[in-house]
């Protein structure tokens, strides 16, 4: 591990052994007085199997465990008509098991060596200033919007750096505007350049300084319902449009639900990746009874270019999932899923389900057409009384095909526990 990691390593171990007094003592100002401090524990094991993958220079499993702090504090605002503010996050990861052929788990970062390191840290800070009911933020930042969304899937969450405006004035809508200069991947401590991505791989030689976008969401009918439209642009790469609907309906003693996308990309200045082509349409209808939650959804791809993102996020088209992304050139896909929560038979705490995904007519550029289900089932517990209580407890396993990709055998383990510092 270099210095640079190193010295991080060090300032965060020390921010965290010293939180709770730290912050205890900060919390007599005023300047704390709306301030809240959390200390997240994730312990995670990843396992991903590649089945079909023979031969002596080729990777056929990545599998690691690691432990994770992530450290977050959020200010309240000065006094006056101009309240300013800091927020800060810690990232900590320590490896507990890998190997030199079961690195790229997205858990740990990899050493030149071909060996994951022993840890990585990362001190980010945000300075904000608010006015009325907007509000701006100067820093570390983790956006969660229909273009750019928060994709926390792994050990430790990405974050990017620069600029964000929101803005909630008008009763029921936000609006948000925004201008990021670099990223810091979930394994990764340092910050770099965006990567660009179509469908499920990573363009390592388009990458990009600049990520604008603007949008908002426009919530009415009771906030039962909410319509977006959304602008990003990762410049000289591509640029995408996207309009969305949700709406959630009472009927007796069911809950309807839908949720509907629309997405347009194209490429955009310098032309790092070449011409782009897609349109992503996207329907997650769903219908809840009870402990019951039934879903059934369709995705389409149109155009000649699978659907673009920067990397390593996952999007919220209605059938992509962490494994596959459902999401190559003209893929059709349908999903059908149940999930069950067991409050309902007294058992709080406990959910399931079970989601089967199935696509076809992928356009390969190989002479066949691209074909690929996946079939995941989630078991989610959090204690709820005791001196574990709050633990939270994840087990997930996914079989996923393709006749044109890797296949993928996948199993996650994760703990979670969070104390709330201030």
């Amino acid at each position: 591990m270099n210095n640079h990691h190193k010295r991080h390593s060090s300032l965060l171990c020390t921010a965290i052994a010293a939180a709770i007094p730290g912050l205890a003592s900060a919390a007599e100002g005023g300047f704390i007085d709306g301030s809240s401090a959390t200390l997240n524990a994730r312990n995670y094991y990843f396992s991903r199997d590649f089945s079909d993958i023979v031969g002596p220079n080729q990777q056929s499993k990545a599998e690691e465990w690691a432990q994770g702090f992530i450290l977050n504090f959020k200010s309240g605002y000065t006094e006056g008509p101009v309240g300013f503010g800091v927020d800060a996050i810690g990232l900590l990861g320590i490896k507990l098991d890998s190997g030199r052929g079961r690195v790229n788990s997205g858990l740990l970062p990899v050493q030149d060596d071909g060996e994951a390191a022993d840890e990585y840290s990362r001190l980010g800070v945000t300075g904000k200033m608010r006015l009325s009911k907007t509000e701006l933020k100067v820093g570390e930042l983790q956006p969660n919007l229909p273009v750019l969304a928060f994709s926390d899937i792994r050990l430790l969450p990405p974050s990017y750096q620069g600029v964000n405006l929101t803005s909630s004035e008008i009763a029921g809508l936000t609006l948000q505007a925004g201008h990021l200069n670099s990223t810091s991947l979930r394994n990764e401590a340092g910050d770099d350049q965006m990567i660009a991505m179509l469908g499920h791989l990573p363009q390592r030689g388009a990458v990009s300084d600049a990520f604008n976008y603007a949008g908002g969401d426009y919530a009415f009918n009771a906030a039962r319902s909410t319509a977006s439209a959304w602008y990003g642009q990762l410049e000289d790469i591509y640029n995408q449009r996207f309009l969305g609907l949700k709406h959630s309906q009472p009927l007796g003693a069911w809950t309807l639900g839908a949720n509907l996308g629309y997405y347009d990309a194209q490429e955009d200045g310098d032309r790092l990746l070449g011409d782009i082509d897609n349109q992503a349409f996207f329907s997650l209808l769903s219908a809840k009874h009870g402990g019951h939650t039934f879903y059934l959804g369709y995705q389409a791809m149109y155009g000649d270019s699978a659907f673009p993102r920067v990397f390593a996020n996952i999007a919220p088209l209605g059938n992509e999932v962490p494994t596959y992304e459902f999401a190559s050139a003209d893929e059709r896909s349908w999903q059908v899923r149940y999930d069950y929560d067991f409050s309902a038979l007294g058992v709080p705490g406990l959910i399931a389900g079970v989601r089967y995904i199935e696509g076809d007519n992928v356009d390969t550029g190989r002479g066949f057409e691209g074909e690929d289900f996946e079939r995941d089932l989630d078991i989610g517990y959090v204690v709820q009384s005791g001196p574990l209580k709050n633990l939270g407890v994840r087990v997930r396993n996914v079989t996923a095909r393709s006749n044109y990709r890797s296949d993928i055998d996948e199993n996650r383990l994760i703990f979670n526990y969070t104390w709330n510092l201030l």
